[in-house]
This record gives C-alpha cells, structure tokens and sequence, in this order.
C-alpha cells in the first residue's frame, strides 16, 4: 500500500544578507507521491538530475508497484532475488521496530493490504473467513533475512516497504547532498521531511502538520508548525486515504493483529526522530498503537518525540504533544 503522510512545507526560505550561498529549490514526481527539495550552495549546483536516478535506484528495491524490484521478486518466490544494501537497511530497522512496538509495525501486512484495496491490487470482498484466512501470512517473525536472501515459513507471506520506505529514501538524497558538501538543506518525499543545518539567516526549518479534515478533497491547512534542525519529522495519518463500503469508513492503517483497519480516536500521529526511517515508521506504528498505548510507549523512548491529533466524543478533536517537540513549536 502507498502510506499518503501529510506534512506541509511553510513558507518561501529566504536568503541571509551576509550568505554567498545560493538557494536550489525544486520539486517532482517520485514513489506515487511528490518531492520538494531546497538547499544551500556556494556553487550553485543542481543536483535534482542525480537525485531523479538515485529515485529510479531506490524503486527497483523497495517498490511493490515494480514487477521485477527486489521486494516484488520476494513476493514472487523468486529464489534468484538477492538483497541489495537498501532492501537489507530497510528490512532490519523493520524488523526492530516490530520488535519494538509488539508487532503494531509490520512489514508483512501485504496480503491484506491488498485485499482493503490500498495495494497493488483491487479490492475485493472483504468477510471475517477472508480476514481469518489472510492473517496466517501476517507475522513479521515469519520471515528472514539470511545470506541476502528471504526466508518464509509460508511462501504466501508478502512484504511491504511503503510505510518506512518513503523515509529512507530522504535521509539517502540527505547523504547525497552531504557527499557534495551541501550541509543546509531540506528533503520532503511525501510528507516526510529530513531538515540538516539552517537556513542562511540561522534560523531552523518550519515545516507544518496539517489540520485533520472530514473529507480527503478538502482544502489543506496547517495545524502547528515545527522548527526542524538536525533531524526528521514523518506524519502518518486516516483522514486522507479511506473508502467508505455500506456507510462505514474503513481506514488505509491495518492492524496486524486483527486483520482489519484501525477503528480508534487518533487521527494523526507526527514522529520527530533522528532520521527519516525511524520516524516514517513509528508514525505508522503509533497509528496502529493509537494514544494511549503510544504515549506509553514514548516514556520509553526518549530518543522519539511526537504529536497527536485525535478525536473527542462530540466529533472534534485535540492535540497532545510529548514535550520535547513542544518546545520545537511555534504557537499558531
């Protein structure tokens, strides 16, 4: 399924009196989403060439929407398909945070993210016999990595990169812009976004969480702004991709353990990390967790930080922030 996050860049970056640096900005198309890209160089340099074929090289990998990638030949039994170094980076940060989270992240989901309809196949009839029938492929400790090769106790168990892929794939152009000396920079893919260094000026990166909506064509706006430096922020959230099937709305987050999509009050959770892949996947996670269980769970970990949005009885809804990330945002 192609995970849809929902963070919004803010504001044109300006440049600093002082700086001799040039802004580079620009945006594509990439992974079934959008990317937006700004930097500072000395140079002038624009790399967005480089970084369209570094896009091509991550999909052959990680894209299930790719017949011959690495992750498709893995779902198609292929026993001559080997690992390269991203399908290998992404399996075991996966496989952590499953462990991690209880299984609430679970890159195993595949068989039933098809059968919802937010795979690469359509939809079909959903009934509990189905459900009860799919989950037998549903286990993240089911399946290894051994000698760069997949290993399956069930050759139906399929894998699924797209709720941590899109979080790799910006801390890589990161790399690739460091690898150029570029050391002040912003990468969206997708609403996940990996802020280094700072504006000319000196100040941090403002990037927006968007306000939850009742319909996916709504018109977008920001709930809360946070100042990014040296680090990530990935949202994943249920307001935008859903179906409605006999007046109930299904969401696109399924749970592992019950085969079904999430039916709980959080609307939205935004995950500051230390880089794009642990974010991208703890905000899917905590999707599945839902409030309480993840605001447990961040006790923990102080190494995370993150935001809410849910709903309240009477069809509004509120926030709940962890502090640290409190003291990253700007007031609205």
């Amino acid at each position: 399924m192609m995970k849809y996050t929902y963070i919004l860049l803010l504001a044109t970056v300006l440049l600093g009196c002082n700086s001799h640096k040039q802004e580079i900005s620009f945006t594509g198309m990439a992974q079934g989403t959008y990317y937006a890209i700004t930097y500072y160089d000395e140079q002038g340099r624009n790399f967005q060439p480089e970084i369209e074929d570094f896009f091509r090289e991550f999909d052959t990998s990680a894209s299930i929407y790719i017949p011959h990638s690495i992750i498709s030949r893995f779902n198609q039994n292929d026993t001559s398909a080997l690992a390269d170094d991203i399908f290998t980076y992404v399996f075991n940060i996966s496989a952590k945070v499953s462990e991690q989270t209880d299984g609430a992240f679970d890159i195993t989901t595949m068989p039933l993210t098809n059968a919802w309809g937010f795979g690469f196949t359509d939809s079909t009839k959903i009934a509990p016999k189905l459900v009860d029938s799919l989950l037998q492929f549903v286990n993240y400790n089911n399946v290894k990595l051994v000698n760069r090769k997949i290993v399956k106790t069930n050759p139906g168990i399929m894998l699924d990169y797209n709720a941590i892929a899109q979080g790799y794939s910006a801390d890589l152009i990161g790399d690739i812009l460091q690898s150029k000396g570029i050391t002040d920079y912003l990468v969206d893919v997708g609403g996940e976004v990996v802020g280094h260094g700072t504006k000319p000026n000196g100040s941090y990166w403002r990037v927006g969480i968007e306000k939850p909506t009742e319909n996916a064509s709504d018109a977008r706006s920001v709930e809360s702004v946070v100042l990014l430096n040296n680090s990530a922020l990935a949202t994943s959230g249920n307001y935008r991709k859903f179906f409605v099937k006999d007046g109930i709305r299904y969401s696109h987050t399924i749970d592992p353990k019950t085969g079904y999509p999430v039916k709980h009050s959080l609307l939205s959770a935004s995950v500051l990390a230390a880089d794009g892949i642990t974010a991208d996947a703890y905000a899917t996670a905590f999707m599945v967790m839902g409030l309480e269980k993840s605001k447990e769970f961040l006790k923990n970990h102080p190494e995370l930080e993150a935001h809410f949005i849910f709903s309240l009885p009477d069809g509004k809804y509120s926030t709940w922030t962890s502090p640290g990330l409190e003291k990253m945002m700007e007031k609205q």
